[in-house]
């Protein structure tokens, strides 16, 4: 079974610490923090062979399956903020979600966008932006980009094996996150608050291999 979703959300605040720009409403309309534009998933079940390959067909070489899930999908915005308060407006508030109103002062050009965590080179070109002008709002938008995506492969080896009238045994192995591939996602990834020291860069990742 496959499945392909593009979508795109766009909001003027995606929970209730964004304010709302109080001079001009329309400058916080920025991508949703929770927009997921592309996201395809392939779910699969295959028979195993096991009687061909072994040429002996019994209760347990069987009805094997192997079956799975595949992932793709683009990244979660990347938010930016700039927490010196140059806009002279009192946003800063306590906490991250209290001073998303400032925004950081960009210059106008390609991003070089890196959605890859494994080169150690930053998400995207930070010497665009600077902090925003002294009694002025930047003009960086909210959420301008996506940071990396998600790409993830599940699997499941298994199979039933009656034990009698009205029961039976599941052999069953599962792996998630099959390959150990290191999720860059989400906007949390990426540190967007210009005076931090890691501005821009892939500073961590949720990953995981389980089996069972």
């Amino acid at each position: 079974m496959l499945s392909y979703k593009y979508a795109k959300s766009i909001d003027q605040g995606s929970n209730l610490g964004e304010q709302l720009n109080p001079i001009d409403a329309r400058r916080s309309r920025a991508i949703s923090a929770f927009d997921l534009k592309h996201d395809f998933v392939a779910s699969f079940v295959l028979k195993l062979p096991f009687t061909n390959i072994f040429r002996v067909k019994n209760r347990l070489t069987a009805d094997w399956r192997v079956s799975g899930t595949i992932r793709f999908a683009s990244g979660f915005p990347v938010i930016l903020y700039d927490n010196s308060d140059n806009s002279l407006l009192g946003t800063l508030g306590n906490g991250a979600n209290n001073y998303l109103l400032d925004t950081p002062q960009y210059t106008p050009e390609p991003l070089r966008l890196n959605t890859n965590g494994r080169n150690g080179r930053v998400a995207f070109d930070t010497t665009l932006f600077s902090a925003e002008h002294l009694g002025q709002l930047g003009n960086s938008r909210r959420r301008m980009f996506y940071g990396p995506g998600i790409e993830n492969f599940d699997a499941t080896v298994g199979k039933r094996l009656a034990v009698g009238e009205g029961r039976s045994l599941e052999l069953r192995l599962e792996a998630f996150n099959l390959f150990n591939h290191a999720q860059f996602y989400g906007p949390a990834a990426v540190n967007g608050q210009i005076e931090d020291p890691n501005f821009g860069r892939i500073v961590s990742a949720a990953h995981r291999v389980a089996c069972r």
